[in-house]
């Protein structure tokens, strides 16, 4: 096993560098297609979440590994390589497992225990299944992460110390108020059909608001999601579905918005919020500030980047740029009559929205801070225990099934050896009954097989121990076995289709 993931995620990144390396369904198809072309990986996979993009191969080189997936991340992401390196981790082997499996189980979440991710790793496994990049090591190992993931939240009460994105965010809007009744009898819009969408939208009815309304590019999702919820027994809320186009009217009649679209650009300006409200978007005050080329790790919470006296992101400003910074308030100081919820990665609602009277956001970057100080439940440990015992167990069998295979090749030249034999023996014998042919080759066969029975199951309980891999290669050498049979034993395991059910 020579698995590699490079990646950069909301621990070694800003947000607004996430923002802007963040991969379009199509790029992630491109990307895996271009991963598997270069030359040192044979299987590939690609895990983009909003606040993660992780590119997991099998390499047969380690240093021509990562310099080759680090470069397609930056060609794919649209940010420079030179830029992109100080926020890239690298993972390898052992390793790589344990970080995938901590991701599983909501150890590395914006909000620890969330579960939102375990859909995420499994739509990853189908894309590269469904794209055949993921071979025998990537089935396995995705496979696996999600009963981990599952099993994490089955025996322990890692749901306690997290929740979704959506709920933590709503527990944000709330601003301390119970979510519950801060939403009762609330007018909600949805913007996006999507999976976190529709994880939003259903959140919102179990919190108790009176209306929703999504909106969605695609008319036909946005009617399926609002079949969706007025089917549901748990709740009593009025949902209909608009076009996109309407989104502007039903501005001004929200109390609550969400948004979570694929959109590479904003999909609310605030312009568009301020004529919802009826108030005037003013130019933000005049405050002191330095210029300066802003650096990647220097990203406090609700900050504008200030070009020429107009406020711009950091994804939009180049590197070169020289920029004033000033920081914004968190929220107006009025009261809120639109509690804005950007779960997009890129941001779906302008950041100037801050500057709004009567407006309050909560997105990406403000939950990466808000979830920073949020208490960590006892059973993370019990969590963690869980990871470091699964790794180990996969490791195992990693192991043994790479001698497997060779095994498998070895009893069938034995087997070879005996029809081989029982053959020219019927030759010298023609005169044998059918029993005592059947006796013969019987006591043959059993010889056979006890003779190989003990090495063959130890070289497999060596080969699960750290360092057995040369076990196999040992076989292969000292039986003088064809390396392509042992090649075609692995092809047939791997197309089987019942390989990996559960």
């Amino acid at each position: 096993m020579s698995l590699l993931v490079v990646g950069l995620s909301h621990r070694s990144a800003p947000v607004s560098v996430l923002e802007r390396a963040s991969l379009a369904v199509e790029t992630q198809a491109k990307l895996l297609q271009d991963t598997l072309a270069a030359e040192p990986a044979t299987e590939a996979a690609v895990l983009a979440t909003c606040n993660r993009i992780e590119l997991y191969a099998d390499v047969d080189k380690f240093h021509a590994g990562v310099a080759e997936l680090s470069t397609l991340l930056a060609q794919h992401s649209g940010v420079g390589l030179e830029e992109l390196t100080p926020y890239l981790y690298v993972h390898y082997e052992d390793r790589a497992v344990h970080h995938l499996f901590s991701v599983a189980c909501g150890l590395d979440s914006m909000v620890v225990g969330e579960g939102q991710i375990l859909g995420q790793i499994k739509d990853a496994l189908a894309r590269g299944q469904e794209l055949h990049t993921a071979g025998r090591l990537l089935n396995d190992l995705f496979q696996q992460a999600l009963r981990v993931g599952k099993r994490a939240h089955s025996e322990t009460g890692i749901d306690r110390a997290g929740q979704s994105l959506v709920t933590f965010g709503l527990q944000q809007l709330a601003a301390g108020a119970d979510p519950e009744r801060w939403a009762a009898g609330k007018r909600a819009l949805v913007i996006g059909a999507g999976s976190m969408s529709s994880l939003a939208a259903a959140t919102l009815a179990r919190t108790g608001v009176a209306d929703i309304v999504v909106a969605n590019r695609t008319r036909s999702r946005a009617d399926r999601l609002v079949e969706i919820l007025q089917q549901g027994d748990d709740t009593a809320v009025r949902a209909r579905a608009v076009e996109m186009s309407a989104v502007g009217d039903e501005l001004t009649r929200a109390d609550i918005v969400v948004s979570c679209t694929g959109s590479t650009g904003l999909v609310l300006t605030a312009d568009a919020l301020a004529d919802a409200l009826g108030v005037t978007l003013d130019a933000a005050p005049e405050r002191p500030a330095v210029t300066a080329t802003p650096a990647p790790a220097d990203v406090d919470q609700h900050a504008a980047w200030v070009e020429n006296g107009s406020v711009a992101s950091a994804a939009q400003a180049g590197p070169a740029t020289a920029l004033r910074r000033v920081t914004v308030p968190a929220q107006s100081t009025g009261p809120v009559r639109l509690a804005l919820l950007d779960l997009a990665m890129p941001r779906d609602i302008d950041g100037a929205a801050h500057r709004i009277d009567g407006v309050r956001l909560v997105d990406i970057e403000s939950l990466a801070e808000a979830s920073a100080d949020a208490p960590m439940a006892a059973d993370v440990d019990r969590v963690r225990t869980i990871v470091s015992d699964e790794v180990a167990a996969f490791g195992a069998a990693q192991r043994a099934a790479h001698v497997a295979p060779t095994v498998v090749a070895l009893r069938t030249m034995a087997a070879g050896v005996v029809a081989g034999e029982i053959a020219r023996l019927d030759g010298r014998l023609p005169d044998l009954d059918e029993k005592q042919r059947a006796e013969i080759t019987q006591t043959v066969r059993r010889v056979v097989d006890k003779l190989l029975h003990a090495p063959t199951v130890r070289v497999k309980q060596l080969a699960s121990e750290p360092g057995g891999a040369g076990y196999a290669d040992a076989l292969r050498e000292l039986f003088d076995l064809d390396p392509q049979t042992v090649a075609a034993v692995s092809r047939a395991d791997l197309n089987d289709p019942n390989r990996g059910r559960s």
